[in-house]
């Protein structure tokens, strides 16, 4: 190896180490606990069981209430719940799963694991542990009572020596003097162990020969020769080995599990999570297969992956993809953007498990923002239908180095683990409610106890919400003289805004809620909402002001809308100061997307993602100035949407304290007495929101999934109001599809528009508002309103009570009140419930209101 290339590689190696280390405070800070931390790892220590219960054999009774019982197996941390008032057992593990005929390998030994965790080594690479083949085995596991519950302490790994704890080569003069140290046996054993290479004066190690017994004694011999450490290091650098001193991988994480009524509580406490710095945990993976459902159950999977979908058990489909989502989206400062991704989001951090008996339902209520759900059916990995929850704990990043022509890529990790405990609540329902209507009532019921919704305002509007998006002004390049330069293209001023709304009222539309973008600091790509400048060419401050005094006077509701977590303009915006940084310490950048390439194109400006650390600071300057204009609502494009990190170095906000600062942001404009309006509306943000915008009314349609099921708006309705999509720019095929919809999923109608000509926004980035000039969809609007309002507004206020497939493209919707609708998306008529339903229509009956 050349001089030069030698060089190359130090430098790699010594940036390597450096770089690894960017994630060492947060192993240091655990390591400093570490001692408190292992003494919870006594193993031996049995539980005194306090009552049996002759149905779960084997397992000790821990702890009971009048709704549960908790049991648990101290030698493999196996647990059981028991509901008493249907008699229901739920396992942590599968009782056969030691004879699955299709499990082996590492996929048997996780059926009897409670938890697997994922790591980085030195070059990146994940690796895995679980609890069952890493701790069960090595009696590793140790338990012990807490108040209502138990904790269960987890060492995983094991620090015997390996292979790898003999040199590859040791020199003829150091191998002899190790054979001077031994007695007989121990020198015929070493001599086994090694093969002289006179040539060379070395011994080489017999690999082949160092098996099972014999690569015991091998070891037993180098210690007692008194081979070190040290040693070991002075061979590698002494015959330039590829070769690595050994690192101990020992891991250490508690799971605590305590009743709370009707409730099984896991929780992983981030204090107990210890592992050593040089292999950083990426994820958790947490009771995989609780409640898990066999080949000879009947039953299905809830997922939440956008308006919800089910999963049948046993539905064969092992060609697809297994079902994983990101709770809450992507990552901005994490996801490397160069595509969008057209699949639905999942805004309730929960899941389930739906059988014949009952009903599992999981609530992650700690560390939801750093959470994946996953599932998958039997037949691929093992002969189970199962659910779970995983979480993040370090992420990583690539980072390439280049000199000398040569070029490498190496793994950099963020400084601090997560910052949040791990906590899921598991209902267990019973046979009556083991649907995923029962499933979708008791979280709301949950959600309602918890002040998970915003309180119901006393005025009831009698009509369904009819929602309007005005696009204010756009910044469009023109020319003077021939220069190019960028200007502001009014598409709709506060006085135009009047007339169309006066339009839609004379004609009947009732109950409009108006969001209003583009409105202040240089258009819809507004710059940072530090202060408020009102577009002058829209009609400035006084037209604003005309135009919410207008909507107090007409009983219409206005939405003045701003992005908070996006800087979508350059100007004014530090990006080296405020924007989040990546792992690999850049500005996080998100490009303008080519819609015929589905492309980020990088040959022009982008836009950036916000530091977290200024969400509260922009939030309360712009209400500041917000204030003097006596607004009644605010819409909110990204900030009940999108959560995003920030990795600057010995700053980080990780994505848990993202959440929270989101929350804080939302409350103080709650505490201005705000209504809010909201794109996405994710979990957190659902207590401070009276009306949600893109809400999901569909699910991605995974191929693994069998149903798409309204389950959203099952928890949400008659708390909230909420839509889907534009219907003008969206991809529904006619306007009885959005209708049928519509009525199904309880929305209200939904359009955006602007008043000039559509050769407006020829030549801008705004292309997907190819077709919203507003003369255009009046009539269409109107017509669809109407048509929607006539059975929507006898149930305005009401939950959606029962849902139901009656055969395929046919779906019947049941209201609190007792009025119904039933729906045929079908070219051809269907008979539904003995009445003759046409194609693409839909037919209503029920309780008068």
């Amino acid at each position: 190896m050349s001089i030069s290339a030698r060089y190359v590689l130090l430098v790699i190696s010594m940036l390597t180490a450096l770089l690894m280390g960017g994630c060492s405070d947060g192993p240091d800070q655990n390591r400093d606990e570490s001692e408190e931390v292992k003494a919870n790892f006594e193993t031996g220590a049995t539980l005194t069981a306090s009552f049996v219960n002759p149905r779960v054999g084997g397992l000790k009774g821990i702890v009971e209430n009048d709704q549960l019982q908790l049991l648990a197996d101290d030698q493999t941390g196996v647990i059981a719940i028991v509901h008493k008032a249907s008699g229901e057992v739920w396992l942590s593990n599968p009782q056969d799963r030691d004879t699955d005929p299709l499990a082996s390998g590492v996929n048997k030994s996780l059926l009897s694991a409670q938890l697997k965790l994922d790591y980085y080594n030195n070059f990146g690479q994940l690796n895995s542990v679980n609890s069952y083949s890493d701790s069960a085995v090595y009696e590793q596991i140790g338990m012990e009572e807490i108040e209502h519950g138990l904790r269960v302490n987890y060492r995983f790994g094991s620090d015997q020596k390996t292979i790898d704890d003999m040199p590859m080569k040791i020199s003829k003069s150091r191998f002899e003097n190790l054979l001077s140290k031994l007695d007989r046996t121990g020198q015929r054993t070493l001599k086994i162990a090694y093969t002289e290479d006179a040539e060379h004066s070395v011994y080489v190690r017999s690999d082949g020969a160092l098996k099972g017994l014999q690569l015991e004694r091998a070891l037993k011999a180098m210690e007692d020769a008194g081979y070190t450490e040290e040693d070991l290091l002075y061979d590698i650098e002494e015959n330039q080995l590829n070769q690595t001193k050994p690192e101990a991988r020992i891991f250490h994480v508690s799971i605590e599990y305590t009743l709370d009524g009707d409730h099984l509580i896991a929780k992983i406490p981030a204090s107990s999570i210890d592992f050593p710095e040089e292999f950083p945990i990426h994820t958790i993976s947490f009771l995989s297969f609780f409640g898990a459902g066999g080949l000879a159950e009947k039953g299905s999977i809830l997922v939440p992956d956008g308006s919800g979908a089910l999963i049948h058990f046993n539905n064969g489909k092992t060609r697809y993809p297994s079902y994983q989502q990101n709770v809450y989206g992507t990552d901005r400062s994490v996801s490397k953007l160069d595509t969008e991704e057209y699949s639905q989001t999942v805004r309730l951090p929960v899941f389930g498990l739906i059988k014949e008996n009952g009903a599992l339902l999981g609530i992650i209520e700690e560390g939801a923002a750093v959470a994946t759900i996953n599932a998958d059916v039997s037949g691929r990995l093992n002969s189970y239908n199962y659910v779970y929850p995983s979480f993040t704990v370090v992420n990583k990043g690539d980072l390439s180095l280049d000199a000398n022509g040569q070029q490498r890529t190496i793994p950099k990790f963020q400084e601090h683990p997560m910052n949040s405990d791990f906590t899921v609540r598991y209902a267990f329902l019973d046979q009556q409610s083991a649907s995923y209507q029962g499933i979708a009532d008791y979280y709301r019921q949950y959600l309602e106890q918890q002040g998970g919704f915003a309180a119901l305002a006393e005025a009831r509007e009698e009509n369904t919400p009819f929602y309007l998006q005005l696009v204010g002004s756009i910044s469009k390049k023109k020319h003077f003289a021939g220069i190019p330069y960028q200007a502001l293209e009014p598409l709709t001023t506060f006085e135009q805004a009047q007339i169309i709304v006066t339009e839609l009222k004379e004609r009947g539309v009732g109950d409009i809620k108006l969001r209003y973008s583009g409105w202040f600091n240089k258009g819809l790509d507004h710059t940072v909402p530090s202060h408020i400048s009102v577009d002058r060419k829209l009609g400035g401050d006084k037209g604003l002001r005309q135009l919410i005094s207008f909507a107090k006077g007409n009983d219409v509701t206005l939405y003045p809308d701003v992005a908070f977590l996006t800087a979508l303009s350059g100007s004014q915006f530090n990006e080296a100061k405020k924007a989040s940084r990546t792992l690999r310490g850049v500005p996080a950048e998100i490009y303008p997307l080519d819609l015929a390439l589905n492309w980020r194109d990088r040959s022009k400006p982008p836009a950036y993602v916000i530091s977290p650390r200024y969400i509260n600071d922009y939030t309360e300057q712009f209400l500041k100035d917000f204030h003097k204009y006596d607004a009644v609502g605010i819409s909110l494009s990204d900030l009940a949407s999108q959560l995003d990190s920030d990795f600057r170095k010995r700053r980080q906000i990780d994505r848990t304290e993202s959440e929270q600062r989101s929350v804080e942001a939302l409350h103080q404009m709650a505490a201005a007495q705000l209504k809010m309006m909201a794109d996405g509306g994710n979990a957190y943000a659902l207590p401070y929101l009276t009306d949600v915008t893109y809400a999901p009314m569909s699910s991605s349609r995974f191929k693994i999934e069998d149903e798409e099921i309204p389950f959203y708006q099952m928890v949400v309705r008659g708390h909230l109001d909420y839509t889907g999509e534009p219907y003008n720019l969206s991809a529904y095929p006619n306007a009885n599809q959005y209708i049928l919809k519509t009525l199904e999923y309880g929305s209200g109608v939904y359009f955006e528009w602007f008043y000039a000509p559509n050769h407006k926004i020829k030549d801008t980035k705004f292309n997907r508002l190819y077709s919203a000039n507003y003369e255009l969809w009046m009539d269409e609007a109107v017509r669809i309103y109407k048509e929607v309002n006539e059975f929507l507004s006898k149930v305005r206020h009401e939950p959606i009570a029962q849902h139901e497939k009656l055969t395929d493209g046919v779906y019947k919707t049941v209201y609190g009140n007792g009025n119904y609708v039933i729906v045929n998306y079908n070219r051809t008529p269907v008979e539904a419930e003995g009445v003759r339903i046409e194609a693409e229509s839909y037919m209503t009956g029920g309780e008068a209101p």
